[in-house]
Parts: C-alpha cells; sequence; structure tokens
C-alpha cells in the first residue's frame, strides 16, 4: 500500500495534530485580539503593550492569558467567527489542499476542534448568590470571591496588559475594591460612599465622606 502524506498524518499524527492546531488557533486568536485593540483604542502602543506581555508565554499561557482577556473585554468576540478561526488554523496546519479538504469536510473532528476551541478561550466567571449575598466563581467553579458580599461588580472594561481587576464589592453599606484571586483580597478598604468605572486609568471614581476622588487598581484615593 503506497503512503501519502495524508494517510500519514491521519494515521500517526494525531497528537502533534492536536498541538499544532492549538498553536495556530493561538495564534489567530491572538492576531484577533490585536485587531480588537487597534479598533478601540487607535493606538500602536497599546497593541505593543499586548503582544510584550504575550510574548514570553508558552502556547497554554497564551491561551489561558488570552481567555482571561476575553472574559474582561467580552466585546472582543462581537462579530468574531470562532468557526472562521479554525479554519484558518486547520488551513495553516495542511500540508496540502486535498489534506484541508478532507480534514474541514470530516464534521466529527471539525466539531471536536471547535468544543476545544471555546472550553480554551471562553471561559467566564459568574456571580453567585448564597444566604442573600454573593460570591463570584471562575468557568470550572471554583471561588474566587466568598459569598459575603451585599454587591459586587464586575469590572468590564479595557485592560491591555493582561492584569485582574479588582472588583466593586459592598459590605456593611460601604463599597470597596475586592481582588478575585481566591483569597478576597482587599485592594481599597470598604469606606467608600460610592464607586463608579470609568473607561481610562485610573478606572475607578469614588466618594468617601463627601469628597470625590479616584482610586487606582492598587487602591490609592486621590482628590479629584
Amino acid at each position: 500500500m503506497n503512503a501519502t502524506p495524508e494517510s500519514l498524518i491521519k494515521e500517526y499524527a494525531d497528537p502533534i495534530e492536536q498541538q499544532e492546531i492549538d498553536k495556530f488557533i493561538c495564534s489567530e486568536m491572538s492576531r484577533q485580539i490585536h485587531r480588537y485593540i487597534k479598533g478601540m483604542s487607535g493606538t500602536k502602543q497599546a497593541m505593543l503593550k499586548f503582544e510584550e506581555k504575550l510574548a514570553s508565554l508558552s502556547v497554554t499561557e497564551k491561551e489561558k492569558a488570552i481567555a482571561k482577556y476575553i472574559d474582561l473585554n467580552r466585546k472582543a468576540l462581537d462579530g468574531l467567527d470562532l468557526k472562521m478561526i479554525l479554519v484558518r488554523s486547520v488551513a495553516n496546519y495542511c500540508d496540502t489542499f486535498q489534506y484541508m479538504l478532507d480534514f474541514v469536510n470530516d464534521k466529527r473532528k471539525m466539531v471536536f476542534y471547535y468544543h476545544r476551541l471555546k472550553e480554551k478561550y471562553i471561559r467566564y466567571h459568574e456571580v453567585f448568590e448564597e444566604n442573600g449575598k454573593f460570591g463570584m466563581k471562575d468557568h470550572q467553579g471554583n471561588v474566587m470571591l466568598q459569598p459575603v458580599y451585599d454587591f459586587l461588580r464586575t469590572c468590564y472594561i479595557y485592560n491591555d496588559d493582561l492584569s485582574i481587576m479588582p472588583v466593586i464589592a459592598e459590605k456593611n453599606g460601604k463599597m470597596g475594591l475586592v481582588m478575585p484571586d481566591g483569597k478576597d483580597t482587599i485592594v481599597a478598604d470598604f469606606l467608600y460612599d460610592e464607586i463608579c468605572l470609568r473607561d481610562e486609568y485610573p478606572y475607578f471614581e469614588a466618594v468617601r465622606d463627601g469628597v470625590n476622588g479616584l482610586i487606582d487598581k492598587f487602591g490609592n484615593f486621590v482628590n479629584n
């Protein structure tokens, strides 16, 4: 039986296939986030900052970083066709046109990779309620914030450095900022009458004892 490149790949290269397609999908997702940042901010600096953060990461680390970015910037998926992301990645992987056609027309295989793509990049956290209090879980159900707060607001903001953003929380009638790190780390103490989001850094406006000011993501309060 004469072996062809297509038959050899199909028969012997499944682990390599997954590894390589994961790599091409990651590259394509990075490119799409790059385009999103460019379209939203219009600055080369923002794009370079994002790419610099990703450059030193492994593919697995990049997947997690992009998923976290999307979780905080869900508009990045607006108009993004994940099936096209997959097809482009398959095309980059395949060595011949015929093999690409066979691959794309293999519904079982394409469904497998489509679900694999979604599982890697669509990892949304959620706010949950328990005994009248609110907490937060990640996409796997791990508790990021304990259900001890009267109110939680996730910071869905443009954030191109991939850092975790604190969450606006209320406890005992006062507002503060807490980090969804599984440890309920307090960034800004519960001293504020009101905390609101801004579209630019510093990301939080606050009112404390009638004084208006800004809070950076490290919890520093500065009067306007």
